[in-house]
């Protein structure tokens, strides 16, 4: 059996979820349900769940406060979110690959939820600091991406550009160095929205717009980055590059 706690201050919040959890997860005992924080806190102490789904903003914390009371040995469970629309914060879980879901909460989800905990039960506390430092700025910093049977957080600033490799994809960093990953590029550019200042130039290359140094017209177009490195640029994409950065035209 899956031991579960719920933290969520809406009374009806919470026996929504009870009630889709007892119908649709039968595999999955509620130890306690919580209406704050401080609460749940003590709930989780006391109980030792296996999964807590977590309202992300309650009157007066936000959940990810709730980590700040448990050293990183005793994050022994793992956390879902739930949380209304904000494509904001939806992004920043994104981006730290940590699970949510969205109120109303949908049945399907709730199920693919509890199945995606058990086929990856634990995520450590720098997990739930890359989502806090994510969701604190305006854009994010980091973005959590898989490695074999591991997940990296890789600085956005580090990379400068992505490239397609069939269901793959080639990370290419400023040292020069580089990895691949099992996510195809267009997975990872809906993940990095416009704000993150990634741009598909092309079908195979997602390029930090931080590091383009020039675009050339002739040879078919292409763009510069780091001064040496040349990237394809899609004939229909040039305006909307242009339209990205400042350019000085001719009077």
């Amino acid at each position: 059996m899956i031991r579960v706690i719920i933290i969520d201050d809406e009374l009806m919040a919470r026996n929504l979820l009870k009630g889709l959890i007892k119908e649709y997860c039968p595999d999955v005992t509620i130890l306690a349900d919580c209406a704050d924080l401080p609460n749940g806190i003590k709930a989780i102490r006391k109980h030792k769940p296996d999964l807590v789904f977590l309202d992300i903003e309650m009157p007066g914390h936000t959940g990810l406060e709730l980590l700040e009371f448990f050293d990183e040995d005793e994050i022994d469970f793992t956390i879902v979110f739930t949380t209304a629309y904000n494509q904001y914060a939806i992004q920043a879980f994104k981006l730290s690959a940590i699970d949510y879901l969205l109120k109303p909460i949908e049945p399907a989800e709730l199920e693919q939820a509890v199945e995606r905990f058990r086929k990856y039960t634990h995520r450590n506390k720098h997990t739930y600091d890359v989502l806090k430092d994510n969701m604190s700025a305006h854009a994010a910093k980091k973005i959590a991406v898989p490695e074999g049977n591991t997940i990296k957080f890789l600085e956005l600033d580090s990379i400068l550009y992505f490239r397609a490799d069939s269901s793959y994809t080639e990370i290419h960093f400023t040292d020069s160095s580089k990895i691949v990953i099992s996510r195809t590029l267009k997975n990872i550019e809906e993940t990095l929205d416009e704000q993150h200042n990634f741009f598909r130039c092309h079908k195979s290359y997602l390029i930090n717009m931080k590091y383009v140094s020039g675009y050339v017209k002739s040879d078919g177009g292409y763009i510069v980055i780091n001064e040496d490195i040349h990237i394809p640029l899609s004939p229909d994409k040039t305006q909307e590059l242009l339209d990205k950065v400042a350019f000085v035209k001719r009077k």
